[in-house]
C-alpha cells in the first residue's frame, strides 16, 4: 500500500499500475479510498539510483482521468460461468526546501532520499526512527502526496521516476500507517502492469484479452500506457507479508 505521515481511518481499494520505459525508467499509478481527521502525506518509496537529483521524478496530472482504473479493470472482463479468485538519518539537512508542485488536486514533492526529509515541510515528514527501522529504504527515493482530511477517493496520482539498472517492475506495496513497521498487513490491492518478455515472472497474473489501446484511453493516459501492449492484473488481498511487490 503505502506510508502515511500520520494516523488515517481508512485506507482500502487500493490500485496501482506500472511499466517500464526506455533509458532505465518506470511508470507508476496510483489509487486509493481514504480517511483521516486531519491533512497529512502518502509517502511512496521508490528504488532510485543513489544520488538521483530533485528533478528526477516526472510528475503525471490525471485529474482529467479519474476513471483511468475502471478501464484498465474493463480489460479483463469475468469468464464465463466462473468467478476470479485469485526522520533525519544523521546528516545535515540541505539548506534548500524541496520544490513542491502542484500536480492536479494534489501538492507533490519528490525527496530523493530518507536523508532529504529534512528538507520537507515538517507536517509531511514520517516520524523520527521511522526509516532507520527499515534499512531496505535508506538508499530509496520517495513520492509525496499532500491529502486533505475527511474521506476521499482521490484520482490517480502518477508519475515516471528513474529506476536501479536492472531493476525489477516495482509496486509499493508495503504498509506503515501508523508510525510502526509491522511484520504483516492487510491488504486489499489491484495491481495492473505492462511487462513484455517477462512470462515467467507473470506466473498467477491474469493478461487482458486486447491491448490496452482497445479499452484505455490511451491519449488521456499521458504515455502510461503501451497501446499495443496487453495488461496483466493480479489481485493482493487478506493478511499478507508486509513488503512492496516486484516483478
Amino acid at each position: 500500500m503505502c506510508c502515511f505521515s500520520g494516523p488515517v481511518r481508512d485506507v482500502a481499494n487500493t490500485k496501482i499500475f506500472a511499466r517500464a520505459t526506455a533509458h532505465e525508467r518506470q511508470l507508476l499509478a496510483y489509487q486509493m479510498t481514504f480517511s483521516t481527521a486531519t491533512d497529512l502525506a502518502m509517502i511512496l518509496p521508490l528504488p532510485v539510483p543513489e544520488g538521483t537529483a530533485d528533478g528526477a521524478l516526472r510528475f503525471i496530472d490525471l485529474e482529467g482521468y479519474p476513471e483511468f482504473f475502471d478501464q484498465l479493470k474493463s480489460g479483463f472482463p469475468e469468464p464465463p460461468s466462473r468467478s476470479v479468485s485469485n526522520g533525519p538519518l544523521g546528516r545535515t539537512a540541505a539548506a534548500a526546501p524541496l520544490p513542491v508542485e502542484q500536480v492536479g488536486s494534489f501538492e507533490a514533492s519528490f525527496v530523493p532520499s530518507a536523508q532529504d526529509f529534512a528538507r520537507l515541510d515538517p507536517r509531511f515528514r514520517m516520524p523520527d526512527g521511522v526509516w532507520r527501522r527499515l534499512p531496505q529504504y535508506r538508499s530509496f527515493g520517495f513520492a509525496v502526496f499532500k491529502l486533505k482530511k475527511d474521506a476521499h477517493t482521490v484520482h490517480p496520482m502518477a508519475f515516471e521516476f528513474p529506476r536501479v539498472p536492472g531493476g525489477k517492475l516495482f509496486f509499493p506495496t508495503v504498509h506503515i500507517h501508523d508510525g510502526t513497521v509491522h511484520a504483516t498487513a492487510w491488504f486489499d490491492h489491484s495491481l495492473y502492469c505492462q511487462a513484455k518478455g517477462h512470462p515467467a515472472a507473470l506466473e498467477g497474473w491474469r493478461e487482458s484479452p486486447q491491448p490496452a489501446g482497445l479499452f484505455a484511453d490511451v491519449k488521456r493516459a499521458q504515455g502510461l500506457l503501451d497501446k499495443d501492449g496487453h495488461c496483466y492484473f493480479k489481485r493482493l488481498t487478506g493478511t499478507l507479508e508486509n513488503r512492496d511487490t516486484l516483478i
